[in-house]
């Protein structure tokens, strides 16, 4: 049996998450120097690390191994913000065709009466 959208949604979040806690814990004083000692807006980029795991991990790794200058490559970012400007719309549309029905058309199935009450009985 194939997982369901819901399912799919549930992992990706629970991978964002064990993603996210390391990053926030020592990750992100080491990608960005002016991040060290500033805890109070850690629990804010909490959700967007979640939701963008996949790319916040790749660049992290890459940071580490001196692979990537966290600020020398403006073309990058602008590169990445160019590929998500134009991936953006192309999820939003395949969630949508992806989505499940919503009852439309089905007969409603009536439910049997509960043994011992009646509509009129507060109880």
């Amino acid at each position: 049996m194939a997982p369901t959208i819901l399912e799919i949604a549930r992992l990706y979040g629970l991978i964002g998450l064990l993603v996210a806690v390391p990053f926030l814990g020592w990750g992100i004083a080491r990608v960005d120097p002016s991040a060290r000692g500033a805890y109070a807006f850690r629990p804010l980029l909490l959700t967007g690390i979640v939701l963008l795991w996949p790319i916040v991990l790749w660049r992290w790794v890459g940071w580490s191994r001196g692979a990537l200058a966290p600020t020398d490559a403006p073309h990058r970012r602008q590169a990445g913000a160019t590929l998500l400007l134009l991936l953006l719309p192309v999820i939003l549309l395949a969630a949508y065709g992806l989505r499940q029905p919503t009852g439309e058309g089905i007969p409603a199935i009536p439910l049997p009466a509960e043994a011992g009450s009646s509509a009129g009985d507060d109880g």
